[in-house]
């Protein structure tokens, strides 16, 4: 996510560390950079010339020039502006807290992946023990509503849909289907357009008008940079919505997108989409966002995507798996199972401080997640629990029987091995050196 951006950021910021002291020019040409890294991520040209020009007033500032580490402070000064151009503080969970049952709209543009998005929202909704109705008022996309019906059927959710009406009579039957059957929050994936136009505008006010939602959330592709801020803004100024959901910036996301809406807008990003899993839902955090960006990693995330993967009991099996050293492929197998649910490698490492940078030259492959299973799952329960068993020909086997070449094989046999060597290092009181994370060698390409 953001990987053009964080490492040019990671340029200026490693020069700006380095500097024992601040001078005009020194400024002038990190103001520089800046700039033409912001506007390289396809943000607003103004929303790039303000965030600069703010950055210039407070790095001249005294307190900067008389500092000890005058470059260190210039870092946190782009930190900060970094944080506020996302929006500030913190974003908590919007609370749907008026009259049941809670009216929820989502609107934005066709492809910007909203009806995936109504199926996410649900299942969060419905993990924190509300009973969510789905409402498919997209009736002109071909597939709108199969597609929100297969994502209703994956979650366990309701889904309401009636071919052959308005957007706004299958909105308004909704909601009494949702009273009738005792739902108390009603999701409706509203229809949209692969460009804004006066009729989708219209339909979108008539529902809005009539059963007056609770909370209004625009989606827009994180992908899509200038013309996710261009049209969140006319959406803006047209509905009036409550908040952005930033979706696909699991993928080549430059960045334009998450750091100019706010400004564009002057409404918060609420929610963040990471990847395809139906879990890949989170909040979004202006400062975590912004010490990603800048490398500084996000430790508070990703500790909590362990945690709401890997429960207390777990934790504690596995810890003293460590400490006897005990631990065995199948207790690897579970560790392969509950990274996969946590989201992308690439992304999990980013969140590291410092990790982002040394990994940016090393490509990650999920798929081999998927492989390393394989191959696990093709052993006999005594070759996972003892593996020093396994000989020539039993590789040969569990290599036919994976779908996998003899050499992935060999592969996965050899990381587990330096994962318990290194664990018996770590038992002894010493910290083993260059062996790189746990299991790297599986997954980069």
């Amino acid at each position: 996510m953001f990987e053009q951006l964080s490492g040019r950021f990671a340029e200026i910021t490693k020069n700006l560390r380095g500097l024992g002291k601040i001078t005009d020019k020194n400024i002038s040409d990190t103001v520089r950079s800046v700039r033409r890294t912001l506007l390289e991520a396809d943000v607003n040209y103004k929303v790039a010339k303000k965030f600069t020009e703010s950055i210039k007033s407070k790095a001249m500032g005294d307190k900067v020039l008389r500092s000890v580490s005058p470059g260190q402070q210039i870092v946190k000064i782009i930190y900060d502006e970094l944080v506020e151009l996302m929006g500030g503080a913190s974003v908590k969970e919007p609370e749907l807290k008026g009259k049941k049952p809670h009216i929820v709209m989502v609107v934005g543009l066709q492809g910007s992946g909203k009806t995936t998005f109504v199926a996410k929202y649900a299942n969060r909704l419905m993990k924190s023990g509300r009973k969510p109705l789905l409402v498919a008022a997209d009736v002109y996309r071909p597939a709108a509503v199969e597609q929100l019906s297969q994502l209703a059927k994956q979650i366990g959710a309701e889904l309401f849909s009636n071919k052959g009406d308005s957007p706004l009579k299958i909105s308004k039957d909704a909601v009494k289907q949702a009273v009738r059957d005792n739902r108390d929050v009603v999701i409706i994936d509203t229809a949209g357009r692969l460009q804004i136009d006066s009729a989708m505008m219209g339909e979108l006010r008539q529902i809005k008008e009539s059963l007056k939602p609770e909370l209004i959330l625009f989606v827009a592709d994180g992908m899509s940079g200038q013309d996710a801020v261009n049209a969140a803004s006319e959406f803006a100024a047209q509905i009036d919505f409550d908040g952005v959901v930033l979706t696909k910036l699991d993928g080549d996301a430059r960045g334009g997108a998450a750091l100019s809406i706010c400004a564009a807008t002057n409404k918060p990003i609420v929610y963040a989409s990471m990847g395809e899993s139906i879990d890949t839902l989170e909040l979004f955090h202006p400062d975590r966002m912004a010490g990603r960006i800048l490398g500084m990693g996000d430790v508070v995330t990703l500790v909590e995507k362990a945690q709401s993967v890997v429960n207390d009991e777990t934790a504690l099996k596995m810890k003293e798996k460590f400490r006897k050293q005990t631990f065995t492929l199948e207790d690897f197998l579970e560790q392969l199972n509950s990274i996969k649910k946590m989201g992308p490698m690439q992304d999990l490492l980013g969140m590291i401080p410092g990790m982002g940078n040394k990994m940016k030259d090393i490509q990650l492959d999920d798929r081999a997640l998927t492989r390393t299973e394989a191959i696990i799952l093709s052993m006999t329960p005594s070759e996972r629990i003892k593996p020093g068993v396994i000989d020539g020909s039993r590789r040969k086997r569990i290599s036919k029987g994976s779908g996998t070449s003899l050499n992935e094989v060999n592969k996965v046999l050899k990381q587990f091995n330096q994962m318990q060597k290194m664990m018996k290092m770590v038992g002894a009181g010493k910290i083993p050196q260059g062996m790189g994370f746990p299991g790297q060698a599986m997954f980069t390409k």
